[in-house]
C-alpha cells in the first residue's frame, strides 16, 4: 500500500527506484502475519533519533521470534545511502521492515533462520502546523502482552487500531482515545498522547499495554530539560475532559494538538507550541 509519492525500496542487497515486490504467497509473514516494521522521519535534512528507530524495529523482529539481520548501525548507513537520492528538503517516512519467510513443522512459528528484510522511503509531506484532530472514546481497547505482542510494532496489532479509528471517524471524530484493559486511558489509535493541566504536563505511564513511544520520550526528556514536571501515570478519560491542552506524540508529525474530545473542546495552548519548538530546536542541535 502506497500512502506517498517517490518511494524508494531497498531489498536484496541493493536499493530500487520504484515499490517493489518484497513478499511472496507462501512467506510466513505473509501468512500468518509474522510482520514488524518502524517509522522514523527525514524533515529539513534532519533525521531523529534514527538510530534508535532502527534499533526498535530489531527488539520488535524478537519479539516476533523473529532473527535481526541487519545491526541498527547498518541499517542507518542503508537508510543515508537511500536518502541521498531525494531532493534537498523533502519531507520522507523512514520505514525498516522485516517478516518471516519459513514456517515450523506446524508453520505457526516463524523459523528462526531466514527473515526477511527491507526498508521502505516514501515523500509524505509533514502536517501543516496548524493541523489539529478531535478524539472520542471507542469500545475498542489495547490488549494486554498475554493476548498480543503489545511489546512490538507489529503490523498485526493494526487491524484493531483500524476499528477504533472507523469508528471514530463513524461519529464524526478523527482518532480515538482509547482505553487499556482496566478501563484507563492509554493512548490514541495512532499515537501517545499527553494532557497539559494547570501548567504541569502528564502522560499515561507505560504499563505493557503500547509501545512507549521515541518521539514520547524525546518530547519528556526536552521537557524535563525546560524545568516542567512531566507526570507519566494512571489518566482516566476524566482527567482528559478535565485538562488544559491535550496534543499527540508519534513519528508521523511529531506533535499535533487536539481540539477536542466528545464534548470538552480546547485551544491548541503555550505548552503544546512549546513542545513542538523544543523539539525541532534539539532535533537541528544533533545535525
Amino acid at each position: 500500500m502506497a500512502t506517498g509519492t517517490n518511494i524508494r525500496t531497498y531489498f536484496d542487497g541493493i536499493w530500487h527506484a520504484d515499490d517493489v515486490a518484497i513478499l511472496r504467497a507462501a512467506d510466513h509473514g505473509a501468512w500468518l502475519g509474522s510482520g514488524v516494521f518502524d517509522g522514523a522521519r527525514l524533515v529539513d535534512g534532519l533525521t531523529p533519533d534514527l538510530d534508535l528507530h532502527c534499533a526498535r524495529v530489531n527488539r520488535s523482529a524478537e519479539a516476533l521470534m523473529l532473527t535481526p539481520t541487519v545491526t541498527p548501525a547498518d541499517m542507518v548507513e542503508i537508510v543515508k545511502e537511500g536518502l541521498a537520492a531525494y531532493a534537498p528538503g523533502s519531507a520522507v517516512y523512514i520505514r525498516p521492515m522485516y517478516w518471516g519467510i519459513d514456517g515450523d513443522a506446524t508453520a505457526i512459528v516463524p523459523q528462526p533462520d531466514k527473515t526477511g528484510f527491507a526498508i521502505c522511503l516514501e515523500e509524505i509531506p509533514m502536517a501543516d502546523p496548524s493541523a489539529s484532530v478531535t478524539l472520542t472514546r471507542t469500545r475498542f481497547r489495547r490488549p494486554v502482552l498475554e493476548d498480543a505482542v503489545v511489546n512490538a510494532k507489529a503490523g498485526c496489532l493494526y487491524p484493531n487500531n483500524a476499528r477504533m479509528l472507523a469508528e471514530a471517524r463513524s461519529k464524526g471524530f478523527s482518532n480515538a482515545l482509547v482505553a487499556d484493559a482496566m478501563g484507563n486511558v492509554a493512548e490514541t489509535a495512532t499515537a501517545n498522547v499527553f494532557m497539559v493541566r494547570d501548567g504541569e504536563v502528564f502522560t499515561p505511564v507505560a504499563n505493557g499495554t503500547f509501545l512507549a513511544g521515541i518521539t514520547r520520550a524525546r518530547h519528556i526528556a526536552n521537557l524535563e530539560a525546560d524545568g516542567m514536571k512531566v507526570h507519566q501515570t494512571v489518566l482516566s478519560f476524566a482527567d482528559f475532559e478535565a485538562a488544559d491542552e491535550v496534543f499527540l506524540s508519534g513519528n508521523m508529525n511529531k506533535v499535533t494538538p487536539v481540539t477536542a474530545f466528545d464534548d470538552t473542546r480546547y485551544q491548541p495552548g503555550p505548552v503544546t507550541r512549546r513542545v513542538r519548538e523544543m523539539y525541532w530546536d534539539w532535533a537541528a542541535s544533533t545535525a
